[in-house]
């Protein structure tokens, strides 16, 4: 059951998300994309500090939830630079659509495992963590499919080559669900590991976007969608 459940979070996390984003990205409803940014904002960080890193104190020390959170956090301000360095000399379209391609299959993957350990976890954890995972694939693969177009890729390509890195991360559910089976004390760092994830996608990625929108009316309606993303998680623990 609990590996039925895996699969139905990692192909909504890594396919259904990139429908969803197609389907903003190819029609009206487009304007209110950049709404979901504030809204993944919310998720991320709720589901992060209220859910995530509680649930690995419960079994680590602070010390140490602290030490997988830092080097976390260290280590995807590397690989975030070493993808742009590699786009920024990726040399054409196609290699810029291969490395787009390639950098959302091993994240998709690591999201895929993340979520394997946090329904290995909790159920509930789960479920809390799998919203927060869909809820920054949509903006993220909006970008994706915006960059892919750019470039020159057909949509019905680009739509392909984002299904095919969501898939990635039904792959990595999979292999995780199986390989934490056998190493249950692995669970409460990947937790941690996962929190430093949302957290560096929340605050390095996310929110620059938000600050470029700087008029009266945006703080107030960011705020309000970025509160109804922490809602969204706090209501789901109840």
């Amino acid at each position: 059951m609990t590996l039925l459940t895996i699969l139905g979070a990692t192909l909504a996390g890594g396919v259904l998300s990139v429908l969803i984003a197609a389907l903003l990205s190819m029609t009206v409803l487009r304007r209110i994309a950049g709404k979901l940014v504030g809204f993944a904002v919310g998720v991320l960080l709720a589901a992060a500090l209220l859910e995530l890193l509680p649930e690995a104190l419960a079994e680590l020390s602070a010390p140490r939830v602290g030490g997988v959170l830092l080097a976390g956090l260290l280590g995807f301000f590397f690989l975030e630079k070493l993808a742009l360095w590699r786009h920024d000399h990726g040399g054409g379209s196609d290699a810029t659509a291969t490395l787009i391609v390639l950098g959302d299959g091993v994240h998709n993957f690591v999201d895929g495992v993340l979520l394997a350990a946090a329904f290995l976890q909790d159920p509930l954890l789960g479920m809390t963590t799998a919203a927060a995972v869909i809820a920054h694939e949509i903006p993220q693969e909006i970008g994706d499919f915006m960059v892919l177009l750019a470039v020159g890729v057909s949509r019905p390509r680009a739509l392909a080559l984002n299904a095919l890195s969501g898939a990635a991360m039904v792959a990595g559910g999979v292999i995780g669900f199986a390989a934490l089976q056998a190493v249950t004390g692995a669970v409460p760092y990947l937790l941690a590991l996962a929190a430093a994830s949302f957290l560096y996608l929340a605050t390095a990625d996310l929110v620059p976007l938000l600050q470029r929108e700087r008029r009266g009316t945006d703080f107030a309606e960011q705020l309000l969608v970025l509160l109804l993303g922490v809602g969204v998680v706090l209501a789901g623990s109840l």
